[in-house]
């Protein structure tokens, strides 16, 4: 049986059918758009998990959700150890640092630069924080982002597809002239045959 993903468009999912392409594996798409005017997920995920959020995956019976997780089943459960450094070296130590920080850090301050700019005026004050915080996490991906072209090792990790969204935002945001780095590693991988399938199959992408 195929793995089923359910996938919203201009999302975090794109980056788990990257990984479901660099992994050679047969997948279904249920496709689901957000709000034309509120940008929102639609109710139909509510359906499928209770906080209604996508990316999320349905494999031999098992609803997997969050991100980093589906990211780590696949690579476990699917013959994706060559994306995943050795335990026990320096290198799965930065790779467990990268797979958390691209949802537990810098996801922060790109949600919250999202959302109080629905607010207008209202959100004036947070603004210098806010994109201070943006500015001081993409310097840091940046400057961390090795001679290789990678954020771990010298070639694909887990890691990279998880750090792909945002790196994405931060070209998409228009901060690529500030950022060499990032704007080359964002070119490499939207290069990548498996990430070009995974948009043809995903539908439009703001963020390619």
């Amino acid at each position: 049986m195929s793995i089923i993903v359910h996938h919203l468009n201009n999302s975090r999912s794109q980056r788990i059918l990257w990984l479901l392409e660099e992994l050679n594996l047969p997948y279904d798409i249920r496709h689901y758009a957000r709000d034309a005017v509120t940008n929102l997920a639609p109710d139909a995920l509510l359906k499928v998990h209770p906080l209604g959020k996508s990316p999320m995956i349905e494999d031999d019976g098992k609803l997997i959700f969050e991100s980093a997780a589906i990211v780590e089943y696949l690579c476990e459960r699917h013959n994706g150890g060559n994306l995943v450094p050795a335990r026990g070296t320096d290198l799965h130590i930065r790779y467990l640092e990268f797979m958390h920080f691209a949802e537990g850090s810098v996801m922060t301050p790109i949600l919250l630069n999202l959302y109080t700019a629905r607010l207008g005026e209202a959100a004036a004050p947070l603004h210098p924080r806010i994109q201070q915080q943006l500015d001081s996490h993409f310097a840091f991906m940046d400057e961390t982002l090795r001679a290789t072209g990678w954020f771990v090792g010298d070639s694909l990790t887990g890691a990279d597809i998880m750090m792909s969204f945002p790196t994405e935002v931060a070209v998409k945001m228009g901060k690529a002239a500030n950022l060499p780095n990032l704007s080359a590693f964002v070119e490499k991988i939207h290069a990548r045959p498996a990430f070009q399938t995974a948009l043809e199959k995903g539908g439009p992408y703001a963020y390619a």
